[in-house]
């Protein structure tokens, strides 16, 4: 078969490197300044740091276009609220409140607990606030009814009065007393029964809100505050009480980011140490102690410029970009790595702007390759609905950009004067002229610090280092050992089934109390609710959107009958209808209302005695445009089937309808981020194929590639599941970074694979593993070490970051230096083409 390659463009941009090495060996002071002054000037972008900030946890982790939020919008357009007329039933948003959970290991309808809730209650209702020059209380920011701030249910039912617990029987889920009910599923948890009854015989937990106005944010945040406050100090011998309010997941998410800061001293302090030490050699001469610390300082200027561009450009700056740096400075030293191997495989004897010119020559395709991929991966994962991923994408994607343009022109410059220190024989630190043999007379110390330049005389190369020999003299040749292979696939067998099975158990979704770190006051209430309140969930507005003929019988019948639809899911408890208890009041009071007249002079009648239902229905002059009615949903469901399933009972209702709660706003991620990731891993995927059967020269080399990137984001998918993150837009953002990751030790590996000089395709690899395997190791490590510190973090978001950068590090390496070395040598028609 003929030899087939397709290395039009790889051997034009290798000249074209060549020419760049040259040029920069010539004038490094240039390539050294310039890169300085340009990140000094881009870095005065953080200046407007804090303007650009945007940690809205809505904006930024539910989807853009997101149906709630259009929904949400119909909603407020066509019922809006009645200040005057609080419930918290009809709210479009979260509202404003806050709440505690009073929860006892036994019964905590007991009067000494109750009359611990009441006492905490009267603090609470009672509390002075400061504000400009004045003081206020509850009352004076309360949400009203009927110009009475809002009670709690369960406390009015006992007229504020511990000891009339013992004359009360409480019913649940309703309790009815007169023409009152009461929700008393929203009061009491971990209800007991008397025998199959639905009277109330214990209770573990009470939960009471506190609704505040939205008509002046400044004194109910004031409040908020006051509450958590005045909460967080309660304590009491019979009940243990648990806290949130509105405000405070937002409060406790942008907390997130101070508790990494500290972390990056402790980063950058860990890979300059394994930097300088895997680039440290007893030859006092021939070290890159200098070269291994200006490697760091080039990636840490390439984050400078990248973030302070996108800075300047008023990109905002969500939390979740400040795990970028981990990542970057991994990815920064393992260009680093790559270019110091293929310096020390440069003759000793020509000049540093030929040194570098063939240094640039090897190393800078391969470079090339996996900044192209990994800065194209996460522009492409910029294309999805969610602010986080968005803003992580391009502060990551530009920061690259610029890693990959100081590393072939600052850290290249730094390289050719290490170079000219080199060839001068000059010591790394005091840079004086030293002997490169021991003179007769000094000791073996001396040579230990004041002796270096040695290089092997046969080759002119710099002394093979002892991983690199490792690889070329035992890891090589036992990795393409007959019964190597095929262990390797047994092993890559073991591994695929595992990556599967863990794909299959994929969850979707992300909770929000993972936003707030570890130890934040939110964590127990969301536990408590969790334990106390797990039965019953939303309570869900059903939007008849359609102008409907009440009082006649086929509309009735159809409106009927799409209630019953909701009603026969399992995951669907009771409904709640204005025209259902009105069509009760006529028949109590034996009212006419089979007419359009006698209809809306009746139903005006019943809502001068139940004004609340006013809110439920709009008036277009004598016409109902549009109303709404409610149903009562269960825990019994995951979040995103329970929203879907609603969605298309609504659908196939006769009756245009539309189904809203404000929960439903970030549980539209469940109906976009799966299909979401896909897409974008897919078109990725496509991208990286197109790049890699561009720059290397060998096609099925190429698709080798990309079939370690399927293997690797399939591996990554498995684990992170087994290893507990789910799949929301946190870990979307890692496995968007995932895919050009995964590419980077593969094509390294391929790259050198089919650019050796062997015959045979074992001693390809072998070769390919002498040159590159411990490069690449380096750089796996030196990303692992720029990130482990995020396992120490108190925030999921960047443990979540850690766990996945772990995985696909691992597993990338895994493929580089196994599986695609293995999978090369194999297949005998990759022999013939590469």
């Amino acid at each position: 078969m003929a030899r087939f390659k397709t290395d039009c463009i790889e051997r034009r941009m290798c000249m074209f490197f060549e020419m760049m090495g040259h040029f920069i060996g010539s004038h490094p002071w240039w390539f050294l300044i310039v890169p300085l002054v340009l990140s000094a000037s881009l870095g005065s972008g953080f200046i407007f740091l804090q303007d650009r900030m945007s940690n809205n946890i809505e904006e930024e982790f539910t989807p853009f276009n997101g149906q709630a939020k259009r929904e949400r919008k119909y909603i407020q357009e066509t019922f809006p609220g009645n200040d005057l007329m609080f419930s918290y039933l009809r709210l479009s948003t979260d509202g404003n409140f806050a709440t505690f959970i009073a929860a006892s290991d036994s019964n905590i309808l007991t009067v000494e607990s109750l009359q611990d809730i009441l006492d905490l209650d009267f603090k609470v209702r009672n509390m002075l606030v400061h504000y400009d020059n004045q003081s206020f209380k509850y009352s004076d920011v309360c949400a009203k009814v009927s110009g009475s701030c809002t009670n709690n249910d369960i406390l009015e039912i006992i007229d504020y009065n511990a000891t009339h617990i013992d004359k009360v029987y409480l019913t649940f889920p309703w309790y009815i007393s007169g023409s009152s009910r009461y929700p008393l599923y929203l009061s009491l948890g971990s209800v007991t029964f008397y025998g199959g009854s639905s009277f109330v015989q214990s209770a573990k937990a009470i939960q009471l809100y506190y609704h505040l106005r939205e008509d002046n944010k400044t004194k109910t945040d004031l409040w908020l505050e006051s509450f958590i406050n005045l909460v967080s100090k309660a304590s009491s011998a019979s009940i243990q009480v648990s806290y949130s309010t509105s405000m405070s997941m937002q409060w406790e998410f942008e907390k997130s980011p101070d508790s990494v800061i500290s972390l990056f001293s402790i980063t950058y302090t860990i890979v300059i140490t394994f930097s300088i030490l895997s680039c440290w050699r007893l030859d006092n001469v021939r070290t890159k102690v200098w070269v291994a610390t200006c490697g760091v300082l080039s990636t840490g200027l390439g984050v400078l410029s990248g973030f302070g561009a996108m800075l300047l450009v008023g990109q905002p700056f969500v939390m979740t970009v400040a795990s970028c740096p981990f990542m970057i400075l991994g990815i920064g030293l393992d260009d680093m790595f790559i270019m110091v191997s293929c310096w020390q495989r440069t003759r000793v004897l020509d000049s540093i702007p030929d040194r570098l010119a063939d240094t640039y020559k090897e190393a800078a395709i391969s470079i090339t390759i996996t900044t192209l991929t990994d800065a194209l991966a996460l522009f492409l994962g910029y294309n999805t609905p969610f602010g986080s991923v968005q803003s992580f994408c391009l502060y990551a994607g530009v920061s690259i950009c610029f890693c990959y343009l100081y590393c072939i022109t600052f850290l290249g410059a730094c390289m050719a004067l290490n170079g000219q220190r080199e060839e001068e024989n000059k010591h790394w630190f005091t840079c004086a002229k030293i002997p490169e043999d021991l003179p007769s007379g000094n000791s073996k110390a001396f040579s230990i610090c004041c002796v270096g330049g040695s290089y092997d005389r046969m080759t002119e190369k710099e002394e093979t280092e002892p991983m690199s020999h490792f690889f070329e003299k035992f890891y090589g040749p036992f990795l393409t050992h007959k019964i190597t292979k095929v262990c390797v696939f047994l092993i890559y067998a073991g591994y695929l089934a595992v990556s599967i099975y863990g794909c299959v158990r994929l969850e979707e979704g992300l909770d929000t109390k993972n936003l707030a770190l570890d130890d934040s006051y939110i964590i127990n209430y969301y536990d408590s609710q969790r334990q106390h309140f797990s039965e019953y969930s939303s309570n869900v507005m059903v939007a008849v959107t359609q102008p409907l003929l009440y009082w006649k019988e086929e509309d009735q019948n159809q409106l009927q009958s799409c209630i019953s639809n909701f009603e026969s899911l399992n995951y669907v408890n009771s409904t709640v209808a204005w025209f259902l208890i009105f069509e009760q009041y006529a028949n109590a009071t034996h009212a006419n209302i089979s007419s359009q007249e006698a209809y809306l002079t009746n139903l005006n009648t019943f809502l001068k005695f139940s004004p609340m239902f006013k809110q439920d229905i709009n008036f277009t002059g004598n016409e109902i445009q549009a109303s709404r009615f409610f149903i009562q949903t269960l825990k019994n469901i995951d979040e995103g089937d329970m929203l879907i399933g609603l969605r298309k009972t609504a659908e196939d209702c006769p009756i245009k309808l539309l189904v809203y709660h404000p929960s439903f706003i970030y549980f539209d991620q469940y109906t976009v981020i799966a299909d979401n990731t896909i897409q974008t891993m897919l078109v990725a995927v496509a991208v990286m194929l197109v790049i890699s059967l561009l720059l290397i020269p060998h096609p099925l080399c190429s698709i080798w590639v990309c079939f370690a990137i399927a293997s690797v984001i399939v591996g990554v998918t498995g684990f992170m599941v087994l290893w507990g993150v789910n799949l929301d837009s946190i870990s979307m953002i890692n496995l968007v970074m995932c895919i050009g990751f995964s590419v980077d030790f593969s094509a390294h590996i391929s790259y050198a694979f089919v650019s050796s000089q062997k015959s045979d395709v074992n001693e390809k690899a072998i070769d390919a593993l002498a040159n590159l395997g411990y490069p690449v190791v380096q750089g796996a490590l030196s990303t692992i070490l720029g990130v482990v510190v995020l396992s120490m973090s108190g925030s999921y978001i960047f443990r979540t970051f850690f766990k996945i950068v772990f995985l696909v590090i691992t597993f990338g390496l895994l493929h580089g230096l196994m599986f695609i070395p293995v999978f090369l040598t194999l297949f005998g028609i990759c022999g013939k083409w590469c």
